[in-house]
């Protein structure tokens, strides 16, 4: 900032901008809305990902020496200028509730968060030497940051894990290091950077050329982590089929309608296969118990002599689940596996005692006409001859815990992610960040992955997040591809469930430390 003084003369001369000076209240809400709004171009469809790490740093500058009520201000516009404008694509078919509702969940997160990140900040540089400023401080900021990831991506009903900062290097140099880290630790390794270089800047006493360095080396090294070395076994023949089928909830189209159009699109496959998949819903409402619909899948299980995994809504009357069956060509349908993560407030409505008579008065109840039941304790992958497929349906993709299931305890070697976006619209956001998702899970735990969407974007990944066939969106086609096996566990998949909650148990016990045994040194917020 540019601070006045006034010499003896009377005469008041400006000094030059100090980094090292927390910002003017007005300046760092401008500097948070900017950072936010930034920050949404390095997920996709931009894709900019090196920008991560500018948009960070603006926000920890912001947030840098404020009180706790203006951390919580500064959190808030920088929340809402990413979130509204990252999820924006729920308001195509359902209107700007949906996303004003979210967008303001997700942005009390931020700024709930926002509010521990000045607090590390106060305390640590009022109790610590510059030196262990700059190990203590960027540990502790990042630690915060990752819990308010977690916290958001699991409390409550599940959580909504989006916008995590790892799912911006999905496919990237740096997204090789997921497989070491996790999701959660990768972002960890982001915001530990980004906060490393607010550090550095504002270590005036230090020597420039030193400050680069040492910002240079710790880039350099996160660049460099490689990739978890994957065993790779056989190949399988894997064909998916996208039927480009408006199969959203306020779609109008027939029954039978979706499944025909899925069928008429598998003709392009040739040849035999190991393994056929089709979207979730593309079965539509128990095809098993539908002559038609058993018929056209039966087809096109025998035309691939292969078995298929087709979405449907199966149960009863009383009872619904959004499902993924296994159809053996000979057999029928042989297994099942029913989503476990439903999406909250659009496959079933939590606290319905309390939340029905508002959504019911403001004409959104029938968007809600059913909620899925959910089996906890189903295995979320399939054995088949020869190899074992995991199973993630649509927002199952998101779920950590899920995704880790799978290939630590039910031992998948590949990963199968139907989803169905149609509710989202043409050209939109959503099923490419849902892709990039898909894509970082392929790094993450080590497995071919085939995204596989209703309208797009369809896609198939290799183990090292690289896509090796895409169709476009809207339009009727097929992939196939051999795609490489693996039983390998990634110490992602392995011990990621205890680096969500060590990073931010360890990043307290820092604060708690300095706290004890630093006396306080004063430092003004503003």
């Amino acid at each position: 900032m540019i601070e006045r003084s006034t010499t003896r003369s009377g005469v008041t001369s400006k000094r030059r901008f100090r980094f090292d000076k927390p910002l003017p209240l007005p300046a760092a809400l401008a500097v948070a809305a900017a950072s936010g709004l930034l920050l949404t171009t390095a997920f996709q469809p931009l894709g900019w990902w090196p920008l991560v790490l500018v948009a960070t740093i603006g926000e920890l500058w912001a947030l840098r020496g404020r009180t706790l009520k203006a951390a919580l201000l500064v959190g808030a516009v920088s929340g809402a200028a990413f979130w509204f404008v990252h999820i924006s694509w729920v308001t195509v078919y359902l209107g700007p509730v949906p996303l004003i509702a979210l967008g303001l969940f997700m942005t009390i997160w931020r700024a709930l968060g926002a509010m521990g990140i000045a607090f590390a900040y106060r305390v640590l540089e009022q109790r610590l030497s510059r030196g262990w400023q700059l190990l203590g401080v960027p540990f502790a900021v990042a630690a915060i940051m990752v819990m308010r990831e977690t916290l958001s991506a699991t409390v409550p009903w599940g959580g909504f894990s989006w916008g995590r900062l790892a799912f911006t290097q999905s496919g990237t140099i740096v997204g090789d290091a997921v497989s070491w880290t996790g999701v959660s630790g990768l972002s960890f390794l982001l915001m530990w950077l980004a906060a490393l270089v607010v550090q550095l800047i504002v270590q005036r006493r230090m020597e420039a050329r030193r400050r680069i360095t040492v910002g240079a080396v710790a880039a350099i090294a996160l660049v460099a982590v490689p990739a978890y070395p994957v065993q790779l076994d056989d190949s399988l023949r894997i064909g998916a089929v996208q039927g480009a089928s408006e199969a959203g909830l306020l779609a109008p189209y027939t029954q039978g309608q979706i499944i025909e159009e899925h069928y008429e699109a598998a003709q392009q496959l040739e040849g035999s296969y190991d393994l056929v998949v089709l979207p979730e819903n593309a079965g539509e409402f128990n095809p098993q118990q539908d002559p038609r619909a058993s018929a056209l899948i039966s087809d096109i299980a025998d035309d691939a002599d292969a078995p298929v995994v087709v979405g449907a809504v199966t149960g009863t009357s009383e009872e619904y689940y959004n499902s993924a069956i296994l159809w053996e060509p000979d057999g029928g349908p042989i297994d099942v596996y029913h989503k476990r993560h439903p999406v909250p407030f659009a496959e079933y409505l939590p606290a319905r005692d309390f939340f029905e008579p508002i959504l019911d008065a403001m004409g959104f109840l029938e968007l809600i006409p059913r909620d899925y039941s959910t089996d906890p304790t189903m295995p979320n992958a399939f054995d088949t001859p020869g190899f074992t497929a995991g199973v993630a349906i649509c927002f199952d993709i998101i779920d950590d815990a899920l995704m880790r299931e799978m290939v630590t305890e039910h031992g998948a070697q590949i990963i199968l992610a139907p989803t169905n976006n149609a509710d989202f619209g043409e050209g939109s956001a959503e099923n490419v960040q849902q892709l990039a998702i898909a894509q970082m899970r392929a790094q993450e735990l080590g497995r071919s992955t085939v995204n596989i969407s209703t309208v797009g974007t369809s896609a198939m990944i290799l183990p090292d997040g690289t896509v090796v066939e895409q169709l476009p969106q809207y339009e009727p086609g097929v992939m196939s591809h051999d795609l490489p096996t693996s039983s390998t566990i990634t110490p992602a998949a392995r011990f990621g469930s205890i680096v969500d909650w060590a990073l931010p148990i360890l990043g307290l016990l820092t604060l708690l430390t300095a706290m004890i045994l630093n006396p306080k040194r004063g430092n003004r917020s503003v």
